[in-house]
């Protein structure tokens, strides 16, 4: 299924997206939930109940009302996270940028998922960016994949985690360059560089649609892996390729490390970190190696990026500088 959040009439949503037709989940079932946080809660019941609606509005055993996608705004799928971490778990974007600074690559990568938790509260779908001027120091995109979970747990096994994703996203994680090696000289954040704008969408995507993508996960790992292609344009002009079965880990094993000690929440986003290639901090670096000559590329004001990963979707965004 593809499940999204959109605003229609001025007023949020939650609704199934069949092809290019939205049903709001409203007007489907009086046991649907109206909001995808209480969808969430209601685990695998509710994802039950839609997947049976939906497979009856594809066979045509049910007329209701939809609506085009082109008639509702797209706001994110998940717009009210209960929290949202970001993982570093593909090993060529990690080597690549420490090469580029000089740097060893270091041997934790491999003993065990890193994450770190961003603003839950500043969560964007599809369209503008707004971003102050301090942002537009070395103001970059990040290409990723993010999971939502919908089963609340702790001390969550690796060879059980894949049961408490409800589905995947697109995320692009905005990050202000400058502003965030500034502040980590100190050897704490990302802060200001990040907590001013996450972007996930344009929809989840649950994990039947992914089935034929499915592909072994890296030698000695477990969990879900997938072999789905991502790319992102900037302009029109793609300067990103990866894809999201050279994850080193796994989500699985991101969440087995997230839930340690702690409780996952329904409503918990997690991202899988930049995939190789998948941010201009990284192509700068290789660029500037590569060629003395090389001109750095960062975002500006009005740029269009457009991320997209096989079996997902594309999302799409506009920078926009807003005055201090």
């Amino acid at each position: 299924m593809r499940i999204v959040t959109c605003l229609y009439h001025d007023t949020e949503h939650l609704a199934l997206l069949v092809e290019d037709k939205i049903y709001l989940c409203s007007e489907l079932s009086t046991q649907l939930p109206t909001k995808m946080q209480t969808f969430l809660q209601g685990g695998n019941q509710n994802m039950v109940n839609l997947k049976q609606i939906e497979i009856k509005i594809k066979e045509e055993k049910i007329k209701t009302n939809c609506i085009h996608v082109s008639e509702v705004k797209l706001l994110a799928p998940v717009p009210h996270p209960s929290s949202c971490r970001d993982a570093y778990a593909f090993r060529q974007h990690v080597s690549t940028s420490r090469r580029n600074r000089g740097l060893e690559m270091i041997p934790e990568f491999d003993q065990f998922p890193v994450f770190y938790f961003t603003n839950h509260q500043a969560i964007y779908g599809p369209g503008d960016i707004p971003c102050m001027p301090l942002h537009m120091g070395q103001l970059d995109f990040e290409l990723e994949v993010a999971i939502v979970i919908n089963k609340r747990g702790k001390n969550i096994k690796a060879s059980e985690a894949d049961e408490y994703i409800a589905g995947y996203m697109i995320m692009n994680d905005i990050s202000a360059r400058k502003l965030q090696m500034e502040e980590m000289k100190l050897n704490l954040g990302p802060a200001k560089g990040k907590d001013f704008a996450t972007v996930i969408g344009p929809w989840l995507v649950t994990k039947d649609e992914l089935q034929i993508y499915k592909t072994n996960p890296p030698e000695g790992h477990i969990g879900d892996c997938y072999n789905l292609e991502m790319t992102c344009k900037v302009n029109d002009k793609q300067v990103s390729l990866g894809n999201l079965a050279d994850m080193d880990w796994t989500f699985a094993e991101i969440i087995e490390r997230a839930s340690y000690g702690v409780e996952l929440f329904p409503g918990d986003v997690i991202g899988s970190g930049t995939v190789g290639t998948g941010c201009f901090l990284e192509l700068n670096g290789t660029g500037r190696l590569q060629n003395p000559t090389h001109i750095d590329q960062w975002l500006v004001d009005g740029d269009n990026i457009a991320l997209e990963v096989t079996g997902l979707g594309r999302l799409d965004n506009r920078i926009i500088l807003l005055p201090d």
